[in-house]
C-alpha cells in the first residue's frame, strides 16, 4: 500500500514564533493519526538549498502508512483543534499527497 504524505508550505507570515501554539496541537493530532515529521524547514536547524525561484519559506512533510490514514488524521477532531490554533494571516498551500507504491 501507498504512504500518504502532507505538504505544508507557508509562502506568507512564517514567523514560526507566532506558530508554537498550532505546532503543539498538530504535533499531537499527527502523532495520534500514526503521522511521522520527516522534514520542517527551515526551522529546527533545517538546511534548504533553494533553486530556481529562490523560495526557502517553512515546509513541512509528514509521513503517514496510507493515504487514507492521511486524510482521517486531517479530518479528525485532534487535528481540526490545531487549525483553529493558526494565527490570523498565515497563509499556506497544504496537500495530501499520494506516495507511489
Amino acid at each position: 500500500m501507498a504512504k500518504g504524505y502532507w505538504v505544508s508550505v507557508y509562502p506568507a507570515g512564517s514567523d514560526s514564533g507566532r506558530l508554537a501554539a498550532y505546532d503543539e496541537l498538530a504535533g499531537l493530532a499527527v502523532e495520534a493519526g500514526g503521522g511521522r515529521v520527516l522534514s520542517r524547514i527551515p526551522s529546527r536547524g533545517g538546511r534548504v538549498v533553494a533553486h530556481e525561484a529562490g523560495i526557502t519559506q517553512r515546509v513541512v512533510l509528514i509521513e503517514f502508512d496510507s493515504f487514507e490514514q492521511a486524510v482521517a488524521t486531517y479530518e479528525s477532531e485532534a487535528y481540526r483543534k490545531a487549525l483553529v490554533a493558526l494565527p490570523d494571516g498565515f497563509e499556506r498551500d497544504f496537500r495530501i499527497i499520494d506516495g507511489i507504491d
